[in-house]
C-alpha cells in the first residue's frame, strides 16, 4: 500500500514528502495549471531532487495519436530523467503507444481510466500502473469499488506486474475504499491527505496528554528527567 500525491507545488511537495510516508509525485497538466506557467522541464527536475531517485514520479503526455505520444515520452526521458513513469491516456492510440514503450523498457502510467475494459488492455498493453479515476467514476454512476477489485483479480489470477495507482478522489474515504478493494496504490491530492490529520479529537487527544504530564511533572519534558 502505497500514498502518492497530486500536485507540482514544490512547497507542498517538500512539506509531503518531509512529514508523510509517501511513494512519489504524479501531475497533469489540469494539476499543472494550479501553479501558472512553469518553467517545465526544471521544474520537473527540481520536484525529482526532492523526492529523490526512489520515489517515482509521474508526468503525462499532451500528444493523441502514438507517435506524437512517443516523441513527447523521449523528451520528457531526456529533460527530466529516465525514470519518469510516462502518464498516458488510456485510448486505442494510447495503448499503442504503450506496447511500443515497454518495448524499450519505459515506465508507463495508463491513465484516465473509467471503464474496466481500458484497464484491462492497459494491463495487456504492459503498462506499469493503471490510474482509474474513482470519484469522476462514481459521479458518472460508474460503480468504482467493484471496478477497481476486478482489476486487482485479473491481476492475481493472471499474474499481471501492473499496479492499480487509483485516482481522483474528493475524500480521504474513498481512498481507503479504494485500498480496500485492491488498489496497491493511490495518489491524492495534499490537501485531502493532511485533512485527514485535522480532526479535532486528534488534537483534543494531544492536548489532553499534555495537560496530564504537566500535572504530575510540571514544565519538566522527558529529556530533563
Amino acid at each position: 500500500m502505497k500514498y502518492l500525491i497530486d500536485t507540482a507545488n514544490l512547497e507542498m511537495i517538500e512539506k509531503c514528502n518531509d512529514l508523510l510516508p509517501i511513494s512519489g509525485v504524479t501531475s497533469n497538466p489540469s494539476i499543472i495549471k494550479k501553479e501558472g506557467k512553469i518553467n517545465f522541464f526544471p521544474h520537473f527536475q527540481k520536484i525529482r531532487s526532492i523526492i529523490g531517485k526512489d520515489k517515482t514520479l509521474h508526468i503525462q503526455i499532451l500528444a493523441e495519436d502514438s507517435d506524437g505520444i512517443l516523441k513527447e515520452a523521449h523528451t520528457i526521458l531526456d529533460k527530466v530523467d529516465k525514470n519518469v513513469f510516462i502518464k498516458i491516456p488510456t485510448t486505442p492510440e494510447g495503448l499503442k503507444a504503450i506496447r511500443l514503450l515497454k518495448k524499450e523498457d519505459v515506465g508507463v502510467t495508463a491513465t484516465a481510466i473509467y471503464t474496466k475494459t481500458q484497464g484491462l488492455m492497459a494491463m495487456e498493453a504492459g503498462a506499469d500502473y493503471i490510474a482509474p479515476y474513482f470519484n469522476r467514476m462514481e459521479n458518472l454512476d460508474i460503480d468504482a469499488p467493484d471496478t477497481i477489485a476486478v482489476f486487482a483479480d485479473m491481476i492475481a489470477v493472471y499474474g499481471y506486474h501492473t499496479q492499480i495507482l487509483a485516482a481522483s478522489f474528493k475524500n480521504i474515504a474513498q481512498v481507503n475504499t479504494a485500498f480496500k478493494c485492491g488498489a496497491q496504490t493511490a495518489t491524492v491530492g495534499p490537501d485531502i491527505l493532511l485533512a485527514a490529520f485535522a480532526v479535532p479529537s486528534i488534537k483534543k487527544a494531544v492536548d489532553d496528554f499534555a495537560a496530564d504530564w504537566k500535572q504530575i511533572f510540571g514544565a519538566a519534558s522527558i529529556r530533563d528527567l
